[in-house]
């Protein structure tokens, strides 16, 4: 177990270190920061200043090495559009994000999984055939489109809830929360809701194809044999083996989530990280937009390994096989 967690460690390393490789190259070889960051008139002796902060007279793999410094330490460079700290700008947007994320993954978790359960338990009846046949809508409309019509429909008809913003926020021990404040649920339901849309789909229909795949096989029909009851085949035997892919997928789904809620805060006119960063697509402001990339990358793969060495405590079995 020890050694499978050191190996997952060392590959997340890696990897971390291939996609900062990839963000430099991007900072490295386009844009020009000395027109971008100083002003037409700055002096000879600015210009100079400024080549030596940025390590534009080093070697290129010192650069490489300084930047890799820079990351542990914090230091992610200047935004050529605003000229502030990179990191700054990040943190200030990261709680509206990871907050967006969460309560989309605890709606995603206390929906699709029951529903997930009934549908693979009891495939043929009614409900179960109701919840399949809505989550076809779910999979195959567009988040921007259910953004819109849950906008339509909460906001403008019923005016329950607004259609942009995240309400009032409140900071408690330097992280700005909109959760604390009743103006704060209201703005994230409707986003929320959201980008839960299509993760709920998703979950039900593979949960409910694991089970009705694990319902079939020999164990369950040995402990059928045996005269367990149905509720302690489902849900101490059954649901065990389709957690797994079930688990891996929603650490995925909640990595794609903080990573690519750009639509989705684009229409609501959430001020979280997609926001910060179309609106570097758009002024192409390489370092927002490097940074954003090792950010989407290091929640990838914590998440992944989190997961990964999950899979022993959902299942037992894996840590035997391991030793």
């Amino acid at each position: 177990m020890i050694l499978h967690a050191v190996e997952r460690i060392f590959q997340t390393v890696l990897v971390l270190l291939v996609i900062s490789f990839i963000a430099f190259m991007l900072i490295a070889t386009l844009g020009d920061p000395i027109g971008l960051l100083l002003p037409p008139d700055a002096t000879i002796a600015e210009r100079n200043a400024l080549i030596s902060r940025l390590d534009l007279d080093q070697p290129l793999i010192l650069r490489f090495l300084s930047f890799l410094a820079g990351l542990v330490q914090g230091d992610f460079g200047l935004s050529y559009r605003t000229q502030d700290e990179v990191g700054t700008m990040i943190l200030e947007r990261l709680p509206a994000t990871m907050e967006l994320a969460l309560v989309s993954l605890l709606i995603t978790v206390l929906i699709a999984i029951p529903a997930g359960i009934m549908c693979g338990v009891k495939p043929k009846s009614p409900f179960s055939r109701g919840i399949m046949f809505f989550s076809i809508a779910g999979i195959t409309l567009p988040n921007f489109v259910v953004g819109i019509l849950l906008i339509a429909v909460f906001s403008v008809q019923l005016g329950w809830f607004p259609s942009f913003g995240r309400g009032g926020t409140v900071t408690v021990g330097g992280w700005t929360t909109g959760l604390l404040t009743l103006s704060g649920w209201q703005a994230i339901i409707l986003p929320a809701i959201t980008l839960a849309t299509f993760q709920m789909t998703f979950v039900i229909r593979m949960l409910r194809t694991q089970l009705m795949e694990v319902g079939h096989s020999e164990h369950i029909r040995f402990a059928r044999a045996r005269g367990l009851s149905e509720a302690r085949i489902w849900f101490v035997y059954a649901i065990r083996n389709a957690l797994l892919p079930t688990v891996t997928m929603l650490g995925l789904q909640l990595g794609n989530i903080i990573a690519f809620s750009v639509v989705t805060e684009s229409v609501f006119a959430w001020p979280g990280l997609g926001s910060l960063f179309l609106q570097s697509v758009q002024a192409a402001d390489i370092p927002v937009i490097a940074i954003y990339l090792i950010f989407v990358g290091v929640v990838y793969m914590l998440i992944n390994l989190a997961v990964e060495l999950s899979y022993p405590l959902i299942d037992p079995r894996l840590k035997r096989k391991d030793a």
